[in-house]
């Protein structure tokens, strides 16, 4: 089991310690109001065992040789347990955020892997950098560049993905996939792990060899009060992704498609109240597990069985240090 650690750079040594204290298997950073790598330079010297995360850091906004440098530098830092989490995100995030280019995504984003392996394998097996692509090319690496070696292999890439494409693409070149938080289980079983099982196919790989994380809404508390109280960040949270044009196939399998139509009008009136409203109990339990915490593990449990291999958890602030440690550690062992 993981969590996000989230916040400004002060507070992230004693979350990641509060998080290898507690029994988590790995933390994660994101990109959203901080950069998602200076955070886990601090939680890789303030712990010891814990996997160390990006989910996601926007490749797009970046180049392969930058992520590649940074990539290189923590997995030797961390002596080894840094998931390099990358995502697209969207055009107009890309262009009018970042100033970068845009088009084609999913052949954008497997050269992107591509070139940062054969930079890796340049550092590593001391071979020339000669890497001519699309839209990347990198030929350039005199011996003033070159890092130093470490005996600590290359950090496992990951990549996040909803759309069969990218999907499919992120079977062949990547070590794991980073579901969205948006994916319900039927999602993920009838849509994603087929089409991912495709390009794991292709690659001539197998299924063992790679994993599926992914974060999950849990709503969960010790009585009716706090499980009510927990329900409603998440129905607006739920609402928010329902919005978005490019999340509606996954409301599609569940025959809501047309709410994401109304959601997405409330969005451009920042109605976020109001969405969250029509998040109904249905909804609600078909994308987040709805349980009380003396059920919730296990209601866990029985979601991931077969599909998710990491799973990332917020529990609410409601929720004692001792009851995470017990769910963390009946996580852990698979159940009783």
């Amino acid at each position: 089991m993981d969590a996000a650690v989230v916040g400004r750079l002060a507070q992230v040594p004693g979350a990641a310690r509060t998080l290898e204290r507690r029994g988590y298997d790995g933390c994660w950073t994101a990109e959203i109001d901080h950069d998602p790598f200076l955070p886990l330079t601090l939680a890789a010297e303030h712990t010891r065992r814990i996997d160390l995360g990006t989910s996601i850091a926007v490749a797009f906004a970046r180049n392969p040789m930058t992520v590649a440098q940074i990539g290189w530098d923590l997995q030797e830092y961390s002596h080894g347990r840094i998931l390099l989490g990358l995502g697209s995100q969207i055009k107009p995030h890309i262009e009018r955020r970042f100033s970068m280019p845009w088009g084609a995504p999913v052949a954008r984003m497997r050269e992107f892997v591509a070139a940062m392996r054969a930079i890796w394998s340049c550092w590593r097996d001391d071979v020339p950098l000669r890497f001519e692509g699309d839209f990347y090319t990198h030929t350039l690496m005199t011996p003033m560049f070159v890092p130093a070696a470490h005996d600590h292999g290359d950090p496992a890439v990951f990549l996040a993905a909803v759309g069969d494409r990218m999907t499919e693409m992120c079977g062949e070149v990547a070590d794991g996939l980073l579901a969205h938080a948006f994916s319900t289980e039927r999602y993920l079983r009838e849509v994603t792990l087929p089409t991912l099982t495709r390009g794991l196919e292709r690659a001539g790989r197998q299924r063992a060899d790679f994993e599926v994380a992914s974060p999950l809404f849990v709503v969960t508390g010790r009585d009716e009060e706090e499980l009510a109280a927990a329900a409603v960040g998440t129905r607006k949270q739920i609402a928010f992704y329902a919005s978005t044009p490019a999340y509606r196939g996954v409301l599609d399998v569940h025959g809501w498609g047309e709410l994401q139509t109304e959601l997405h009008r409330l969005s451009r009136r920042g109605d976020w109240d109001l969405m969250g409203s029509l998040i109904d109990d249905a909804m609600l339990d078909t994308f987040a597990v709805v349980a009380p915490i003396d059920e919730v593990a296990q209601k866990i449990l029985r979601r991931c069985a077969g599909a998710i291999d990491r799973v990332l958890i917020g529990f609410p602030e409601t929720i004692g240090e001792r009851d995470i440690i017990e769910l963390t550690s009946t996580l852990r062992r698979g159940g009783s």
